[in-house]
């Protein structure tokens, strides 16, 4: 049997993508979850990571050059023997040493279709809100590679979700988290497999979501 690819999770809130991730973990047999970075020592995400008996660690602080948090994020990486990264939540810019270390092994989730409603300072509610402010029609998930600047790498893989009659904020976060929550866990997967098999991953077919599943 191929070995599992360590991956490292870094997030930035309570987590529950990276619990999408470390269920999904036990039924696949593509990647296991080595770490779990937060630059901030109370995210949640830390707590879910001991429960799972995952090394936790606070990294990238305040007040630091990217330098100096590159430095220390890939000293962390490499003791773990991590080969791909996976943000989850994450609010801070990954800095550019360990973008070109780990080039097209960094994967983002954002909450809506990008290149729309992407950009630094949209995360969470800000974008949920930006895409009921523009009156469209569908909004959704999408995993793409981290570049250097915010949600510019490639796409790799996107979920819809439409936008319904009487939809505030609170009902489209939860429909996209849905989706989120279906798409991270199984892009990895997709990409892990080609990692271990030393091979570009090629093609991965977007979740199809509609009003009555989602």
């Amino acid at each position: 049997m191929t070995p599992r690819v360590p991956v490292a999770v870094f997030a930035s809130g309570g987590g529950t993508n990276l619990q999408a991730l470390l269920d999904h973990e036990m039924v696949s047999n593509a990647y296991r979850i080595a770490l779990v970075l937060s630059n901030r020592a109370d995210a949640g995400a830390l707590d879910r990571a001991r429960a799972a008996g995952r090394d936790a660690v606070v990294g990238s602080s305040d007040g630091r050059s990217q330098q100096e948090d590159g430095a220390e994020m890939l000293h962390d990486l490499e003791k773990r023997g991590v080969q791909v990264i996976a943000l989850a939540g994450y609010l801070k810019l990954i800095p550019p040493a360990v973008v070109s270390r780990f080039r097209r092994r960094i994967l983002n989730i954002h909450p809506a279709l990008l290149p729309a409603f992407g950009g630094k300072g949209m995360y969470g509610r800000r974008v949920h809100e930006a895409v009921l402010a523009k009156g469209v029609e569908l909004t959704g998930a999408t995993v793409h590679y981290v570049a250097e600047e915010y949600d510019t790498g490639t796409i790799i893989a996107q979920g819809p979700v439409p936008i319904l009659p009487g939809d505030d904020t609170d009902s489209v976060a939860a429909r996209v988290l849905k989706v989120e929550h279906k798409l991270y866990p199984e892009v990895l997967d997709h990409i892990c497999r080609a990692v271990a098999g030393d091979r570009d991953p090629g093609p991965f077919a977007p979740v199809q979501a509609d009003s009555e599943s989602v």
